[in-house]
C-alpha cells in the first residue's frame, strides 16, 4: 500500500497544450465584455471630414477618449445617407451598446474645443477616460501570443507529442528517443524464440554473457567488444535477435531506429546521439541497439549535392566519436542492424567501433524446420503435419516469410471452415504468397486458354528433360496474381552454381515461348517474365560471374556499392557491344535448344497440354505417367541403391 501511495504521489498529470488556447480565448472574451469596444473596428476619418459632418447636422455626439481619440456617433437619419452607408462599425461579438461610426485623432484638445465652439456644436462634445489600458495592451499582444502558442504546439509535436512530460518536454527535441528495457521491463522474447541462426545467436549470447560475467573474460586479458553489426537480407531475424538480447540481458537495453536521429533542425541528430550515450554511460553496463543504421551511417562524401555541413554527416561524425573517440565508454556495447552494409561508411565498420560483423543469412533446410516449429506453436494443426515437408517446400524463404506462410495457412483453413490447419492449407498459402490470389472468375477466351496451356506445358516438358533444371512440383493454368498460368518448381539449394546449371534453368524458362513457336508457329507477350529472368541470368553470367569465354575472367561487379566509376560504365563502348552480343547469343542458343527438345517430344507436349486444359492443375505424377521417370533420376536411384548394398555388406 505504501508503494502504491508513493506511486500515486509521483504520478504527474498529463500536460496538454490545448489549455493554452482555452485561456487565450477566455481572456479574449473577458476583455471584450469588460473592456467594451476593444474588438470593434470603426472607420477612420480626418478632422476636416468630422467638422463637415458636424456642420451638416449628421453627428449626434462626439466622445473624446483619454484626450486623444474622438469617437463619432451619427444620428439615425444620417446613417441612412449614401455617404455614411459604410460607416457601420464592425465587431466580432454582438454588443448591446451603440458603437461609434467613426474615429479620429484630435491633436490638441484645446484647439479642438475652440473649433467646436466656433461652429456652434460644443453641446455634442463630451470627454471620457478609458481605464482599460491593460486590456488594450494585452489585445495588442494577441497576435504574438497566438504565434507563440502555435510554435509551442509544433515543437511539442516534433518532440514526441503532447502529454506525459509536462511543460519541460517542449524543449526535449534534442533528447534521445531510445526506449529503455531493463530487468523491470516485461520483454517476452528470448533466445528460445529465435530458431536457426545458430552462429549469430552464439556471438550475440557471448556479448550478453560478457556483460553479465565480465571477470570470466577479463581475467585472461580480454576486452569487451565495442559493437556488433547484424547484416543480412530483410526478414532474416536481425531485429528479432536484438529483441531476444533485450529479453535475456539483465542490463539496461536502449532500442531505437536510425531514423530517430534524423530531424529538420540543424544539430538535433548529433545532440540525440550525445544524449543517448550519456544515458547509456549512466546505466552501464548497458547495450544500445540501433535498427536500420544505414539511415545515418551512409558513406560520407558520396552525395555531390550535399556540402560538408550536411546534417546526416554531422550525426554520423558524432556517432563515430561516441563509439571510439578520445573519451572512453566503459561497458557500453552498440548493436546495430542493416541490410545495406555495402553503403555504410568505412570509418563506422572498422575494428574498435563495430568489432564484429555477424552475417544473418537466409535459413537452410534444417533452420527452416526449426522456424516452422516456432511459428506452428500457436496454431491448431493436424497431427500428421510434417514439418520436414514444409521446410522442403519453402526454399529461399526468410523467417518473416515462414511466419507469413503459417499465418496465411491458418486464415485459409478458417475461410474453408476447417477446425485444424492441414498440409493442403500450407501448400495453398505458399502458392498465395509466391503467385498471388487465384482469379478463377477471370474472363479468358478459349484460344488464350489454349495458348497458356501449351506455354506452361512447354515449361514442364523442357524442365523434365533437362538434368540440372529444378524439379517440377505442379503446373496450373488458373490465373493467379498478374500471371495467367504458372509452373511451380522446387529449386535445389546450391552454395555454388555451375554454368551448365544456369544454362539448363534458362532453357527451361524459355520453354514456354518455344512451345508457342512449335505448336502455333507464333509467339506472344506471355513470356515477358521469362525473358526478364533469362536476360538477368545471362547478364550476370557475362558481367558478374565471368562465365563467358568471349569476355573472359572479368567481373564488373562492385561489392562495396561505392564504385569509383560513378554513373559511367566500367568498360569501353567496344566491350559494351561485345557484352550485348554475348548475352543475346547465350539466350538465343538456349531458345533454339528448347525448340529442339519440344520438337522431339511434340506428341507428349500435346498430350500434357490436353490434360492441363481438362484438369487446369497437374502435378509431378501426371508428368511421370506421360514422360516416365527422368533418366538422371533413375541413375541417381541406382547409385544410391548400390551404395546402400555396399554399406550393408
Amino acid at each position: 500500500m505504501a508503494n502504491d501511495k508513493k506511486n500515486i504521489k509521483e504520478k504527474k498529470p498529463k500536460f496538454s497544450p490545448y489549455w493554452i488556447y482555452g485561456v487565450i480565448i477566455v481572456v479574449f472574451l473577458g476583455f471584450q465584455l469588460l473592456g467594451g469596444n476593444s474588438f470593434e473596428s470603426s472607420k477612420n476619418i480626418t478632422t476636416s471630414e468630422f467638422f463637415k459632418y458636424a456642420k451638416d447636422n449628421d453627428v449626434e455626439r462626439v466622445v473624446v477618449i483619454n484626450r486623444r481619440i474622438a469617437n463619432v456617433y451619427l444620428t439615425d437619419e444620417a446613417q441612412d445617407k449614401e455617404i455614411h452607408k459604410r460607416s457601420k462599425p464592425q465587431t466580432f461579438i454582438p454588443s448591446t451598446t451603440k458603437l461609434p461610426n467613426y474615429k479620429f485623432e484630435i491633436g490638441d484638445l484645446q484647439n479642438f474645443e475652440n473649433d467646436l465652439k466656433a461652429i456652434g456644436k460644443y453641446d455634442i462634445y463630451s470627454l471620457e477616460t478609458d481605464e482599460n489600458h491593460l486590456g488594450d495592451f494585452l489585445i495588442s499582444l494577441l497576435p504574438f501570443i497566438l504565434l507563440i502558442g502555435v510554435w509551442i504546439f509544433i515543437m511539442r509535436r516534433m518532440s514526441g507529442g503532447a502529454g506525459g512530460g509536462g511543460g519541460g518536454q517542449i524543449f526535449n527535441i534534442g533528447k534521445s528517443k531510445a526506449k529503455l528495457f531493463d530487468q523491470n521491463t516485461d520483454v517476452k522474447t528470448t533466445f528460445k524464440d529465435v530458431a536457426g541462426l545458430e552462429g549469430a545467436k552464439e556471438e550475440v549470447q557471448e556479448i550478453v554473457d560478457f556483460l553479465k560475467y565480465p571477470e570470466k573474460y577479463t581475467t585472461l586479458g580480454g576486452k569487451i567488444p565495442k559493437g556488433a553489426l547484424l547484416v543480412g537480407p530483410p526478414g532474416t531475424g536481425k531485429t528479432l535477435l536484438a529483441r531476444a538480447v533485450a529479453g535475456e540481458a539483465k542490463v539496461p537495453f536502449f532500442s531505437l531506429s536510425g531514423s530517430d536521429f534524423v530531424e529538420m533542425f540543424v544539430g538535433v541528430g548529433a545532440s540525440r546521439v550525445r544524449d543517448l550515450f550519456k544515458q547509456a554511460k549512466e546505466k552501464s553496463p548497458s547495450i544500445i541497439f540501433i535498427d536500420e543504421i544505414d539511415a545515418i551511417g551512409r558513406a560520407r562524401g558520396k552525395n555531390a549535392m550535399s556540402g560538408s555541413n550536411d546534417e546526416r554527416e554531422n550525426t554520423l561524425n558524432q556517432l563515430l566519436t561516441e563509439m571510439d573517440g578520445f573519451g572512453t565508454n566503459a561497458n557500453v556495447i552498440v548493436l546495430a542492424a542493416t541490410n545495406r552494409a555495402d553503403i555504410l561508411d568505412k570509418a563506422l565498420m572498422r575494428a574498435g567501433r563495430f568489432d564484429r560483423q555477424i552475417f544473418v543469412d537466409l535459413p537452410d533446410l534444417r533452420e527452416r524446420k526449426e522456424i516452422f516449429e516456432v511459428h506452428l506453436r500457436p496454431l491448431k494443426k493436424s497431427k500428421d503435419l510434417d514439418t520436414d515437408f514444409l521446410a522442403k517446400q519453402t526454399p529461399g524463404f526468410s523467417g518473416a516469410d515462414i511466419a507469413n506462410v503459417c499465418n496465411e495457412a491458418a486464415l485459409i483453413a478458417a475461410r474453408n471452415g476447417k477446425k485444424m490447419v492441414d498440409k493442403q492449407d500450407f501448400l495453398d498459402a505458399v502458392d498465395r504468397i509466391i503467385g498471388g490470389l487465384e482469379k478463377k472468375n477471370k474472363i479468358i477466351t478459349p484460344s488464350e486458354k489454349k495458348a497458356v496451356a501449351y506455354h506452361e506445358a512447354g515449361h514442364a516438358t523442357v524442365s523434365w528433360m533437362l538434368e540440372h533444371a529444378a524439379p517440377l512440383v505442379k503446373v496450373t493454368i488458373v490465373p493467379r496474381g498478374r500471371s495467367l498460368g504458372a509452373a511451380w518448381y522446387l529449386p535445389e539449394e546450391r552454395l555454388i552454381v555451375r554454368p551448365e546449371q544456369m544454362l539448363d534453368e534458362m532453357c527451361a524458362a524459355l520453354g514456354g515461348r518455344a512451345a508457342e513457336k512449335v505448336i502455333f508457329d507464333k509467339i506472344s507477350t506471355g513470356a515477358l517474365s521469362d525473358l526478364e529472368k533469362v536476360t538477368k541470368q545471362a547478364r550476370a553470367m557475362v558481367t558478374i560471374y565471368g562465365l563467358s569465354d568471349k569476355i573472359g575472367n572479368l567481373t564488373y561487379y562492385d561489392s562495396s556499392g561505392q564504385s569509383e566509376y560513378g554513373f559511367t560504365k566500367p568498360y569501353s563502348e567496344e566491350t559494351a557491344e561485345l557484352i550485348d552480343k554475348e548475352i543475346s547469343s547465350i539466350i538465343e542458343e538456349q531458345y533454339q535448344r528448347a525448340i529442339k527438345i519440344l520438337e522431339e517430344n511434340k506428341d507428349k507436349l500435346t498430350e500434357l497440354a490436353e490434360v492441363l486444359l481438362e484438369k487446369e492443375v497437374i502435378f509431378k505424377d501426371n508428368l511421370e505417367k506421360i514422360f516416365g521417370k527422368r533418366t538422371f533420376e533413375k541413375e541417381e536411384e541406382q547409385i544410391t541403391k548400390e551404395e546402400q548394398e555396399t554399406t550393408e555388406k
